[in-house]
């Protein structure tokens, strides 16, 4: 550097310190920045920043675009110099002086999002700044710049106190700067002042993990030098992820305010900075850039302590050589691993959108997409209604269409023989007296008559009635989610025509339902009418049960002991004490009750019988003919709105569809970014 003074660094050391990139950059190492503890020779009144290695500022444009490109939305974290520090750290100091620009202050949080500083060193001697927030780009000058960042986080964030995370981004260009991305984070702070959250601790503490989490981060700590290091809430947050500190860089500020043992803090490091300490004075009150170089460069060589200090790691122009070293040596350590991410990325989403539906541009092309939705579905559910085959649904029982159908059978089976009108030993021989009493006529005594038994059978099936319509309601509420779900899934991709078949399904079921009660309730009112059955287990029921009788009879009205209860064989044991009041009644009522037991069992075996067979045959005209009629009148009618509503997406798919083109898009751009400086790698390594 051309100008004034020059000095000798450390009286202690003189060996060389020189940073190098891996083979990435070449067949040789590269130097970044070498200086030795006697530094470089630097002029008070000279920029901070020294000659750019030609290769070095293409890597730094590279990570910038791809940050540009927001690439970071698709999981593919990029180099980053994160630089945190509790409030009144002197955070906004360090970051003006690197800058040569003057930043927001006043009391409390000055940085209210995240500011992403981009600081390029360009050869015109009239600086270039623009702000970039809210996908509009804000040029501005020296004298504006901290009024206008405050301008722009109050329309992120809010004209008050509080926090977001929506960055904004500050472009530098100006002669001397070091060629630098930086990531300014809200200071931490504990306590809430007026105007702020309760939780704004949790929420800086959010964003701040957000990003100094990822490994290819870059953590710049901004210490005081007047606090206790092991105390502050900054090394708390980066030794959380940063244990070892193999990424945590410090900087110790206002060190003329408190120099007094500051040697052997940055000496004794009990913090664990992998990345070692810069210690910098401050920039006080209306001090120029180069004065305040001027005055921290006199400090550091005049005074008593803080003379001590090794040069190699004091002042501003070190903090710039260390942070362009660092950051050059992590983005050629990432690049690969970049490439590889973006490369992966962009591989999924173009498998994901290979495997979306084709967007439909025809007629043609949805009758096509049409009917081969319809086929699915109906195979789909052969499968899972008819055959019992359930490799589609392997995880979800409620899918197993057969075996759930047997189940409910089984439980309808149940609730027939369980009901009080299936047990023979309630008020046994009773409700036969009664209406003996109340059938006789004039005709011959030893003649049954026939119409006792009718209004026995009447009651009792009237009474059970219920439960078969209760059945057809649970069973075909089952099967209409089994359709719908399968219906749902074939047509996923074609919102218009899932519309059409919901309704249709819903409709369908309802139909079939309908039908099956009115079948029902026909069982019912036959099974009412009369008594008919050619089964000859009636017979032979009849007859054991009739075998019992004698027994009975002498049990009931001769036995001396007179029992209060008799078993009986097939029924069990039965009230008899008050059917002694019944002498005359009581063979005939015998009878006529083990003739009802021996037909009742005729009569709900029909109803089981008879319900399995209707469920099949309906279940099975449902998949193979009323579906997709019902669903083409569905679609075709004045509600489904044609054939052509299925060119339509649904919003869903749409959204994805965009949201993959998108990333798609940005990760092929990023590709392209990447690709460039790799070849101009290969070039430089050639």
């Amino acid at each position: 550097m051309a100008g004034g003074g020059m000095h000798t660094a450390s009286k202690t050391s003189k060996t060389k310190s020189t940073a190098a990139i891996p083979n990435l950059l070449g067949n040789s190492s590269l130097e970044l920045v070498e200086y030795q503890d006697a530094l470089l020779p630097i002029a008070i009144d000279a920029p901070i920043v020294s000659s750019y290695n030609d290769r070095i500022r293409p890597l730094l444009d590279a990570v910038d675009k791809l940050r540009n490109l927001m690439v970071m939305d698709e999981g593919i974290q990029l180099p980053t110099i994160v630089v945190v520090g509790d409030q009144s750290s002197g955070k906004s100091s360090v970051l003006e002086s690197l800058a040569g620009i003057s930043l927001p202050r006043g009391q409390g949080i000055c940085t209210r999002v995240p500011l992403i500083m981009r600081l390029q060193h360009h050869a015109s001697e009239e600086p270039e700044l623009s702000l970039e927030y809210n996908g509009r780009v804000d040029c501005t000058d020296e004298d504006n710049i901290a009024e206008d960042i405050v301008k722009a986080t109050n329309v992120i964030a809010g004209g008050g106190k509080g926090i977001s995370n929506a960055p904004l981004t500050l472009l530098v260009k100006k002669k001397g700067v070091p060629d630098l991305t930086m990531v300014d984070l809200p200071g931490i702070t504990r306590v809430p002042v007026h105007g702020q959250p309760e939780n704004i601790y949790d929420q800086i503490r959010d964003i701040i993990m957000e990003y100094i989490k990822p490994e290819e981060s870059i953590i710049l700590n901004v210490l005081s030098a007047s606090v206790d290091f092991t105390t502050c809430e900054s090394i708390r947050m980066s030794q959380s992820v940063d244990k070892t500190g193999e990424r945590t860089l410090a900087v110790v500020t206002k060190v003329d305010k408190a120099p007094e043992g500051l040697l052997e803090k940055v000496t004794a490091d009990d913090v664990n900075i992998g990345l070692g300490y810069v210690c910098v004075r401050n920039r006080i009150g209306d001090e120029t850039y180069e004065e305040a170089r001027a005055i921290a460069h006199q400090l550091f060589e005049t005074h008593p302590l803080l003379s001590k200090i090794d040069k190699s790691i004091v002042g501003i122009p070190v903090l710039a050589q260390k942070l362009v070293q660092i950051q050059a040596t992590s983005i050629a350590r990432n690049l690969p691993e970049i490439v590889k991410k973006i490369n992966d990325r962009l591989n999924d989403c173009l498998n994901e959108l290979n495997q979306m539906p084709k967007s439909l541009s025809s007629v043609a092309e949805a009758m096509t997409a049409f009917m081969q939705i319809i086929g699915c579905a109906k195979e789909s559910l052969r499968k899972v209604l008819l055959r019992g085959e359930f490799d589609e649904y392997a995880d979800d029982k409620k899918m197993h269409c057969t075996a759930r159908l047997v189940e409910m059978l089984n439980q309808y089976s149940d609730d027939l023989y369980r009901c009080v009108e299936s047990d023979p030993k309630i008020n046994f021989l009773m409700d036969e007296i009664k209406i003996l009493e109340e059938a006789k006529g004039i005709a011959l005594p030893n003649f049954l008559p026939r119409n006792a038994f009718l209004i026995i059978l009447q009651s009792k099936v009237k009474g059970i009635s219920s439960i078969p319509i209760g059945f057809v309601d649970q069973v075909w509420s089952y099967i209409e989610d089994v359709v719908i779900s399968v219906l749902m899934k074939q047509s996923e991709n074609y919102y218009q025509l899932q519309l059409s078949a919901r309704r249709a399904g819903h409709n369908l079921m309802a139909k079939m339902k309908d039908r099956s009660v009115r079948w029902m309730m026909e069982i019912v009112e036959m099974e009412k009418l009369t008594d008919y059955s050619c089964d000859p287990e009636y017979v032979a029921e009849w007859n054991k049960l009739m075998a019992l009788q004698e027994a009975f009879m002498n049990g009931v009205l001769h036995d001396e002991n007179r029992p209060s209860t008799i078993a009986i064989e097939g029924i069990g044991e039965v009230e008899v004490a008050v059917l002694r009041q019944y002498p005359h009644q009581l063979s005939q009522a015998f009878d006529l009750k083990m003739r009802m037991t021996a037909y009742w069992k005729v009569v709900l075996r029909r109803f089981v019988d008879c319900m399995a067979l209707h469920l099949q045959l309906s279940v099975s005209n449902l998949v193979n003919k009323e579906m997709e009629v019902e669903i083409v009148n569905e679609l075709m009618g004045p509600n489904g709105g044609g054939i052509e509503r299925m060119l339509e997406e649904s919003p869903a798919v749409a959204v994805k569809r965009e949201k993959l083109n998108k990333s798609i898009k940005k990760l092929r751009e990023s590709k392209e970014v990447v690709a460039k400086i790799m070849d101009g790698i290969i070039t430089y390594g050639d």
